[in-house]
């Protein structure tokens, strides 16, 4: 997870995510790594639009409240809720391998 917290932090910052970056902000918190996770955790993130993945997790728990208006329709906005949050957490994955 500190990886992730170290990418995070240099895309917050505007600094590039990279392998040397990464390491010298786990170094300077005192965190052990192993390079090869770093590297692993890099390449994963490479292609992947940040902004909009942490945009998708934050729409998912907004949309967590249904309203029911008949009984059966509680149900229908529960399973689309939880559609909801298996995709953004779906995206999550995909940007943090």
């Amino acid at each position: 997870m500190e990886y992730v917290y170290a990418a995070m932090l240099l895309h917050k910052t505007g600094k590039e995510v990279n392998e040397v970056n990464v390491e010298a902000i786990l170094k300077s918190a005192g965190i052990e790594f192993d390079s090869t996770r770093v590297k692993a955790m890099v390449a994963s993130i490479k292609n992947i639009n940040i902004d909009e993945a942490i945009e998708k997790a934050a729409v998912a728990p907004a949309a967590a409240s249904p309203v029911p208006t008949e009984a059966g329709e509680t149900k229908e906005a529960e399973e689309d809720t939880a559609k909801k949050e298996e995709e953004a957490a779906a995206g999550l994955g995909a940007l943090f391998g």
